[in-house]
């Protein structure tokens, strides 16, 4: 039998909105996170709805709620920025070099420097979490996961296993260690904003703290 081809013309175009890309889903998301944030802190978490910081980023509710399951984890994208940025400079840790000096060097609040206005927003939320419970438990969550990336970087230097208790209690006590620290900067910053010497006080007091847990490995 001939074979018979069949020419089903032009495709037809593609109709609806093209697909996110995983990059453009996170910029969106930090967007969106910025603006929940400029909001709680200009009306309070209460009075402000997802609807207000939908419109406020300029996205719809039902992408909102997609990507957020609460108003109040619309600030997950800036913390977790804060706390990465700690997380890369500890990853960035020369095998030669001690850590203290290291973190002088190199540590800085936001993963770039050009995100001053992103490392404000930061500590505007982590004022707020002192009166508001839902932001401090989403806080402290994502504290928590960072232990076991702090663990495995000790563990490296160790030369052992990260589930070895002293590895685990370092790694929670360099956890507490940086909360206490961020929360210090936070409040020292309030009024004036953070400025150059904040930044060498909180790099500082951090470094020294660290040097305790650290110390011995």
């Amino acid at each position: 039998m001939e074979d018979v081809t069949v020419d089903s013309g032009p495709m037809a175009p593609r109709r609806g909105r093209p697909p996110v890309s995983d990059r453009q889903r996170q910029r969106r998301r930090l967007d969106i996170s910025r603006h929940a944030v400029r909001l709680f802190a200009e009306q309070g978490v209460a009075a402000t709805s997802g609807g207000q910081i939908a419109r406020a980023a300029g996205v719809s509710e039902r992408t909102l709620w997609r990507w957020f399951p609460s108003k109040e984890s619309c600030v997950e994208p800036l913390l977790t920025q804060s706390v990465a940025a700690f997380q890369e400079v500890l990853h960035a840790w020369p095998p030669e070099a001690d850590l203290t000096e290291h973190l002088r060097a190199a540590y800085r609040p936001a993963p770039d420097a050009s995100s001053a206005g992103d490392a404000e927003a930061v500590l505007t939320v982590i004022r707020m979490t002192r009166d508001e419970p839902a932001l401090r438990a989403l806080y402290l969550v994502l504290r928590e996961r960072a232990e076991e990336t702090f663990a495995e970087v000790l563990a490296g230097r160790a030369g052992g296993s990260a589930d070895l208790l002293d590895v685990r209690m370092r790694a929670a006590t360099m956890s507490a260690v940086l909360k206490v620290a961020t929360d210090d900067l936070a409040r020292a910053v309030a009024e004036k904003g953070i400025t150059p010497e904040a930044l060498r006080r909180h790099r500082e007091q951090l470094a020294d703290a660290l040097s305790h847990v650290t110390r011995g490995l």
